[in-house]
Parts: C-alpha cells; structure tokens; sequence
C-alpha cells in the first residue's frame, strides 16, 4: 500500500552535498541510486540472504563511467544493466579487497548510463548487520529466529548499495521464507498475513539505507490500537502489549506538538535479548529489546524515544555520522516532551537529571574532540560517532534553546524545522542556518550565536547549562549521603516507593568504588542481586564487583549470559576486568555467552577483555 507524504517539503534552505561521507564509497555525485528492489530467500540453514537487488539510477555526471556502491562481505555472482523492456545485459565488475570498517568498495562499469542496474548476490553468515539464531537461542524454543541491524553502516553487508545516511532511497521487496515463518520489515506490514512463506514489502518513502530492516522467526501479533501493534515471540507477546498499551497515546502526544505521523503504521517488535541496543528505530517498526519489559511501564521511554525517531531521524536526518547529534540529541529532547505530556513533569525531569548528571560526571575524561556535538570525523569510526554526547549535551542544547526562547515559540519553531526538513538529509551547518535565521535572529536578544555556537563547536558543557529541578532526587541525595556516612542505616531508606529511575539516580551516584561495608548492607536491605530489572542490575553488578563482593558474581554472569544489549552488558564486564581475577572470570563467562550475542556485542566484550575498549 502506497502511502504518500503528509508532510509539504520545501527546499529555501538546500540539503548537504551529497558527496561528504567519509564512511561509504559511494559517489553520490557522480550516479545516485534512488530506489531498490530486493528479491530474496531466507534461508536459515545457510545463515543467508540470497537472490537479486535492482537499483535504479540517476546519473548526475555526464562524463561518469562506474557505478561505486558499498558492499561487506557479499558474495556478488554477476551485476547486470536492465533497459525499460526489462532486457539484461551482462557488466564488468571489480569487488576491491576488504577494508576492515568500510567493507569492499564494489565498482560496475556503466558507461552507457543504465536506467537500472541488477546484481545477484548472498550475504554470509557472519554479515555484521544480520544475527541468525538458533531455536534454543530464542524464547520460544520451536524456530530459528533472523534480525538485521543496519545503523550505522551495516546495510552494507546484507544489500549491495550506497550505504550513507545523506542518501535516501524508496524500496521495494519481495522475501521467500520457510513456511509458519513471519517475516517483517521496515514497511507497512500486515498482522494478517497468512505464514505461507511468500511476503512483499513497499516503502513509499525515501529512507536512508541504515534505515532498511528485516527481521524472520516464530513471530506473534497483538493489536494495541488503530495504528499499531506489538509483534513478539508467542510466549512474550502478550505481556509486550500490556508494556505499550499507551502507543497510540504516545503518536497523538507526539503528532500535537510536531505535526502529522508521516509514516502510516507504528508497530513495535520485540526482539530477542541478544538485539545489541534498547532501541532501533527503523520506519513503521521499531525494533526493541525484551529488557524494558519490567512489567510497571518504568521503562517505555525506549518507545518514546524510538516514536520521537519518526519526527527527528527519519523524517530530518544526519547527512553524516559525525552530526548524529541531528538524530539523537533532538530525539532525546522530544522523548522528554512526550514522556512529560503523557507521564507527568516529574518522571521527564527525573530522566532529563539522570543523562546529565551522567554527562557532568564522565565528559571531562573524553577526549576535547569527542566533548563536541560535531566532531572532526578523523580517526573515528561510524559506530562509534555515537556517544552520550550526541544524546545528552544534544538534548541539553534544546532545552536550553526552550528555556530561553519559551516554549511556544521553540515549539512552533521546532514543527516548522521538521515540516521544512521532512525526508531529507542535512548537516549541523544546514541546521544552524535554519536556526539563526528562524530563531536567533527572529528573537534577538534570547540567544546569541556565539552562545549557540559554543554548545555545538566546543567541547564540554556551558557554566550557565539549566537543569531541572526533582525534589525527589533531592530527597535521594540527603539519605545517600547519610548512608554512606554511616548515620542511616540502609533499611531506613525510603527506597520502598521508588521508581526505576529513582533507584538508577541512587546507585549512579555512588562513589565509584563503594565500601564493602556498604555495598553488602544494601543488598541484606533491598536484595538487589538478581534484580530482573537490567537497568537497576547493570548498575548494582557494576558497582558491587568494584567493591570486592565476590558474592554477586554468579547472578553478574547470569545478567551478562541473558543480555545482549551493549548498555546494560558491557559496563559489567568493565567492572570485571579491572582485576585478574574478575578479567579470568569475564572470560569464562563470555566464552559461555559469545553465542548468544549479537555480532557488534562480541566485538565491544572482545575489546574490553583485550583492554583496547574506549568508554564512551
């Protein structure tokens, strides 16, 4: 089903060049691909993706004689020019050698400027953005289960194609599957459709490539409005509805302060705990982690966050990694307004507090470079653009920008930032021209450039930064601070009546290594080992392990084994390998576990047991 844009493009202020991506080889400027057509078999017993990819070209350079696209690890059979009558001609390729981050740049020669190109292909089972697991690796037991992970630059080895956010493309696809499979992508798709091994797929949208998403197993359906429904394991699905029942609530929350929903259906899938991140926001289907299913909605922000991506990320994008603040900082920001309109002032403020505390505590131990929201990308790689500082001094910066110009007019300014951007990729220079004219200049006297400058051009965070205020976390500090004085006993907290990110702030704030002492009297009181809430786990292990408490490590290794989310697992493995002994355990545990995890956790575990992690 074709859906057409809601949203009216205009284009005074012109998108980045195409041709400033340091991670992709594509020319841009040379041929741009703007539509895709997959056609392909999903074959779990190969670990594979096979069959054809047709793109379709708009050469934009008179004298270009190749096509360049982006490949990683693809076994390419043959590549083939396409005429209008759908006639194939065979053409000559060079698959360059592989480099370790960007892949092997593939060139086709096409001197004759070929209205479409079609090229054969498989992936292998190793492909970075594809995890095939086996049935004892999922929930149910019964299937064997396949999800892609594309962001940043892994679309890369799983489609042929130009494999950079500034370029957008609509597709098309059609995937064979064994039957009583379920297959979906980031289409429009449809709950009813009977598991008969044949499904097609269409996004009308021009999407950027880490945008593109599949996912295949033993997946069940639940409607949890008019727009949306969970898709989960059938043993999981039905307490993912009740975790978002509030979706719809979420969408017109979201569509009264920014405008129209633009992509038609919001559905969510849960994937299984092995899905690397919280969240992946690939259009109509959010991809998200079983871990924020705790049963007391504490923690579907993750859903606020993904739904703000449908406005900032995939409607307005970064035309580089290096501005993936453009992504998450404004994401962060709108999650905070919706979370605020929907689940009151205080949980926003206290989830606002939380990121910049955190930012406050670890931002001067980076590197200058890596404090600013647009860093030089020299010597960086795409997956790690992404730090706390995209989101955290991002969403710091919009705050501040609300607070100063009042939020009505930033509100207005904000819908009008998305309306004129909608379904283009642009740049921080892109952005702040809009800004000055439409804000700083408009309002003189609120802000000055050289104000807005500094938050985007300069490390660290600006002395006059606002923070909200949470007379609850207030509260918090007083019995920490008396706690670990040794004047309130640890069963005399008034921890019976916080909430997730109430006792996140609380352990956050501990000192990095706490006494022992005090470590052991928390768990008698509360009995935080073995929380099933991974959030309040990843901290308590962190800091119990740096304490010496040898007695939580099994239950450590336990959340470390069932998590493969790289947040809430690799801090517990940092934990464990400041010390021989826990580095030997950490080992131990991860030779168990490397086959549970996602391909990307692997690589973040290996390089912290090799002690050449960078914490972010």
């Amino acid at each position: 089903m074709r859906l057409l844009p809601v949203v009216a493009l205009t284009m005074a202020f012109p998108a980045v060049a195409l041709a400033s991506d340091p991670h992709s080889y594509a020319q841009p400027d040379a041929v741009l691909v703007t539509h895709l057509d997959l056609d392909l078999k999903l074959d779990f017993d190969k670990r594979a993706l096979a069959g054809n990819a047709t793109l379709k070209l708009d050469w934009k350079d008179a004298k270009a004689k190749d096509l360049v696209l982006d490949t990683r690890d693809l076994k390419i059979a043959r590549v083939e020019a396409l005429d209008a009558s759908g006639k194939a001609t065979p053409l000559k390729f060079v698959l360059a050698p592989r480099d370790k981050e960007l892949g092997s740049k593939l060139t086709v020669e096409a001197p004759a400027h070929p209205a479409s190109v079609r090229i054969a292909y498989a992936t292998v089972p190793e492909a970075s953005g594809l995890q095939w697991l086996t049935p004892e690796q999922t929930a149910s037991k019964k299937q064997p289960f396949m999800f892609s992970q594309s962001e940043s630059i892994h679309a890369r080895s799983w489609v042929p194609l130009q494999d950079s956010p500034a370029i957008r493309i609509t597709y098309d696809a059609h995937i064979s599957a064994p039957k009583d499979v379920r297959v979906v992508m980031s289409a429009i798709n449809d709950a009813k459709h009977p598991l008969d091994g044949d499904f097609s797929f269409d996004q009308p949208h021009p999407i950027p490539s880490y945008l593109l998403a599949i996912a295949a197993g033993d997946i069940a359906v639940k409607e949890t409005g008019p727009r949306s429904a969970v898709y989960a394991e059938p043993g999981v699905v039905d307490k993912a509805a009740h975790e978002f029942e509030d979706t719809e609530k979420l969408i017109e929350t979201t569509e009264k302060l920014y405008g129209p929903y633009a992509w038609g259906r919001y559905d969510i899938l849960v994937l299984p705990p092995s899905f690397p991140f919280g969240g992946m926001e690939n259009p109509n289907m959010t991809f998200a982690t079983p871990t924020v299913l705790v049963g007391d909605k504490s923690l579907v922000s993750l859903v606020s966050h993904e739904l703000a991506h449908s406005w900032s990320g995939n409607l307005v994008t970064n035309a580089a990694w290096r501005d993936g603040w453009l992504n998450e900082g404004f994401t962060t920001y709108v999650q905070g307004r919706i979370t605020e309109a929907v689940y009151g002032k205080a949980l926003a403020d206290e989830e606002a507090l939380l990121s910049a505390r955190e930012l406050q505590k670890t931002i001067g131990h980076m590197p200058p470079n890596a404090q600013k929201l647009t860093p030089d990308p020299r010597g960086t790689d795409a997956d790690d653009a992404l730090s706390s500082v995209a989101y955290d001094k991002g969403s710091w910066f919009l705050r501040t920008l609300e607070q100063r110009f009042g939020r009505d007019i930033f509100d207005a300014y904000l819908k009008g930032y998305f309306a004129h951007f909608a379904f283009q990729s642009i740049d921080t220079d892109t952005m702040f021209a809009y800004l000055k004219t439409n804000l700083l200049d408009k309002y003189p006297g609120k802000m000055s450039e050289a104000e807005a400058r500094a938050w985007i051009w300069q490390p660290g965070i600006p002395k006059d930064a606002p923070l909200p205020s949470s007379p609850r976390f207030d509260s918090i500090d007083k019995q920490r601070e008396a706690f670990l004085a040794g004047t309130l006993d640890a069963a005399k907290l008034d921890a019976k009546s916080w909430n997730t990110q109430e006792w996140m702030y609380f352990l956050d704030r501990l000192p990095d290594v706490t006494p022992l002492a005090r470590i052991k009297a928390i768990d008698a009181a509360w009995h935080l080992t073995g929380t099933p809430n991974a959030e309040i786990g990843m901290r308590w292990y962190a800091h119990a392990i740096a304490a010496g408490d040898k007695d939580v490590w099994t239950a450590a290794a336990e959340h470390m084994t069932r998590i493969g989310r790289l947040y809430l697992t690799t801090p517990v493995y940092r934990a464990f390998a400041r010390t021989p002994e826990g580095l030997a355990f950490a080992k131990q545990t991860y030779a168990k576990a490397k086959s549970g995890y996602h391909p990307m956790t692997q690589r973040a575990v290996e390089r912290i047991l090799a002690g050449t992690s960078k914490k972010k």
